[in-house]
């Protein structure tokens, strides 16, 4: 079964692998990927908003003569995370509750 991801989902999901550790734009993908089927195309997107956003900061460092752009997340980032997941914990239980056959009224 495939469920879709939300914009809000993906925000959380990308924001989360950045806040382990600051990554380049290909890790990034593979480890969103290894996940959820999403294109780099999809990403790059994502990864500008956020960092216009305040989210994400970018720099450069140089491998094999060549610059990989590494995102890094702001403090900005780790407070919405925060909420994300604040707000996935409680969508989780609530859907869990639906899903298992559990009332949502105590």
């Amino acid at each position: 079964m495939s469920f879709g991801l939300t914009s809000q989902m993906l925000d959380a999901c990308v924001l989360a692998v950045v806040a382990r550790e600051d990554v380049y734009g290909y890790v990034l993908t593979q480890n969103i990927r290894a996940i959820v089927d999403i294109s780099e195309s999809t990403l790059y997107p994502v990864l500008r908003r956020l960092q216009k956003d305040g989210l994400l900061e970018t720099y450069d460092q140089p491998f094999n003569g060549r610059n990989r752009r590494f995102y890094s997340i702001t403090e900005s980032g780790r407070n919405k995370l925060a909420e994300y997941l604040d707000e996935w914990k409680m969508y989780k239980t609530n859907l869990d509750t639906i899903l298992t056959g559990g009332s949502t009224h105590e």
